[in-house]
């Protein structure tokens, strides 16, 4: 490509033999990210509106997984990066001194644009739980389509600040169904261990495990999994165990142990703002635009693309509209949120090459919820860490594992709580809506069945050997499954159909996706560690042939 094309905003030309060299640190590095000095990270503004009119040589949408992994690696090659973020920046406290509120006492800063909670756990002894709030702009959205909620981070970090950072890399046996035109060697020998270093992945010391109060829950838990024969796994986290013990021994700031984690984590958990955007802001080359939505893509006279963009305030109403152009744009809004812009723009013609696969192979990566009623003599403990460790592994058996998941309500409760990721083999597609001006999805409840199926192979046998029974107060009056929901979005722009085998947009070049929604509906663990290996992957081939 034309070495002048890596220009805008002021920025220097980047020739492809210095961009490439420049490459050399990424390329046999196996970790930049995690380990970036506040001093460092302070150093760069951390966000800063985009100018109506700028010319920018990349524009990231979103600064999620992908998108953060994009960002780093081209300013470690001496581009100029700017990410737009439709979230808050949420890097000011608020009344309380924290920046983040607690999941027990949600106030606005705990839902998107919601007048009233929809907490996934939404009923107790089956009267229902949620409040109202204030409208405005908070860190967690809960997106309502036909069938199903889908549960999504709202701010710089996208879904790190609201996940409980399990750290999960798929068994290589499972791979092939997951990314199956993926190089599984490269993936294993070289991403995946990218990818966790990065992301600051590390696994609970198992000696205190065993002994501190906050993880009773999770050793009733293991105890009954193995007594049905089921395999018990610990399982990574970014969560920095150092620091929860200082929370358990009295020493810091409770986070995890104060119930934070549904509405963000003020201390603890290594988000994608402590990592990956932290060494992006360090490098210099990487500005930010919080609360600022892309809502068109299209090719610009002369080259490049015309990218439109409406600023919005914490009402969520636009306050200005701006138009840039960019000379490379990666699309990391989230499975969802690149699915709904994608058909949107080849409906509407703004990218009229983009083929018929869009919108297609979306799933929830087999997520459903349940509880389960102990006895007296199995208390799960009244302090509860909100960051899950461990899970049941019956997936080839019977295509569910189960992340044993927090109650932390600050009382006993003698329940067992369970978050599923299943098999499901449905998928559904997202469309467009010209009389609504909106993308619909056609997910069905129904399509939740078999993942509901799966899940009894673990819960069912568990109850049988234990005596116990299903919690039915949880998510309404006698209903024992969340069925109506996913905190994993995956697909609508799969890999090696919406795109090319690393992610180019087919049609437009100069055009990328590089987030969950290029697997294909289920990554048979918590998919973030695959999206980040997969983006680190893929920028790596973008970076060597396309710069």
């Amino acid at each position: 490509m034309n070495d002048a094309v890596m220009r805008g905003n002021g920025s220097k030309g980047v020739s492809r033999r210095g961009f490439i060299t420049g490459t050399g640190s990424i390329l046999g590095a196996v970790v930049l990210a995690g380990h970036v000095t506040a001093a460092q990270a302070q150093a760069v503004p951390a966000t800063a509106p985009i100018d109506n009119g700028a010319h920018v040589p990349v524009l990231v949408i979103g600064t999620g997984y992908g998108g953060s992994v994009a960002a780093l690696r081209l300013a470690q090659a001496g581009v100029d990066v700017q990410m737009i973020e439709m979230g808050m920046a949420w890097d000011t406290p608020g009344p309380d001194g924290k920046i983040f509120c607690n999941t027990l006492n949600p106030d606005q800063r705990s839902y998107w644009l919601r007048t009233k909670t929809k907490q996934p756990l939404n009923y107790f002894l089956g009267f229902p739980i949620d409040k109202n709030i204030p409208r405005y702009t908070g860190i967690l959205d809960a997106e309502d389509f036909s069938g199903i909620t889908v549960y999504q981070g709202r701010g710089v970090g996208g879904g790190s600040l609201v996940n409980g950072g399990m750290a999960v890399t798929p068994k290589r046996e499972n791979f092939g169904a997951i990314l199956p035109s993926v190089n599984a060697d490269e993936m294993y020998n070289t991403y995946y261990p990218r990818a966790n270093a990065g992301l600051g992945a590390n696994t609970i010391d198992p000696a205190w495990f065993d002994t501190t109060d906050c993880y009773q829950f999770a050793r009733v838990g293991r105890k009954q999994a193995q007594r049905s024969g089921f395999p018990f796994v610990f399982v990574p986290d970014v969560y920095d165990w150092d620091y929860m013990k200082q929370e358990a021994a009295g020493t810091a700031t409770k986070s995890a142990l104060d119930g934070e984690i549904l509405y963000g984590n003020n201390y603890g958990k290594k988000s994608l703002a402590k990592t990956y955007i932290a060494a992006a802001r360090a490098t210099g080359k990487v500005t930010i635009s919080p609360q600022h939505k892309v809502t068109s893509v299209a090719p610009a006279t002369g080259g490049g693309y015309t990218v439109v963009i409406d600023q919005i305030n914490t009402s969520g109403a636009t306050t200005v509209t701006k138009t840039v152009t960019a000379d490379k744009v990666f699309f990391a809004a989230g499975s969802v949120g690149t699915s709904k812009l994608l058909v949107r723009l080849r409906s509407t013609g703004a990218l009229p090459n983009l083929n018929d696969e869009v919108g297609k192979g979306w799933g929830d990566n087999g997520n459903v919820m349940c509880g389960r009623a102990n006895y007296l003599w199995d208390p799960t403990g009244k302090l509860q860490s909100t960051i899950p460790c461990s899970g049941i592994d019956n997936w080839t058996a019977g295509g569910a594992f189960a992340e044993i998941a927090p109650l932390p309500i600050g009382f006993e409760t003698y329940a067992s709580f369970y978050l599923s990721i299943t098999k499901n083999p449905n998928r559904a597609q997202f469309s467009w809506n010209a009389a609504t001006g909106a993308a619909d999805l056609n997910w069905q409840t129904s399509w939740k069945q078999p993942s509901i199926d799966m899940a009894k192979t673990i819960f069912d046998k568990i109850n049988a050997k234990e005596g116990t029974i299903y919690r039915t107060d949880l998510f309404g009056t006698n209903k024992i499954w969340n069925d109506t929901l996913t905190y994993h979005p995956l697909g609508g722009a799969v890999l090696n159909k919406v795109t090319d085998n690393y992610g180019r947009l087919l049609g437009h070049p100069g055009l990328y996706v590089i987030d969950g929604s290029l697997i294909p509906g289920n990554t048979s663990v918590n998919p973030f560690v695959t999206i980040t290996a997969l983006a680190e992957r893929n920028i790596e081939k973008i970076i060597a042939t396309d710069l």
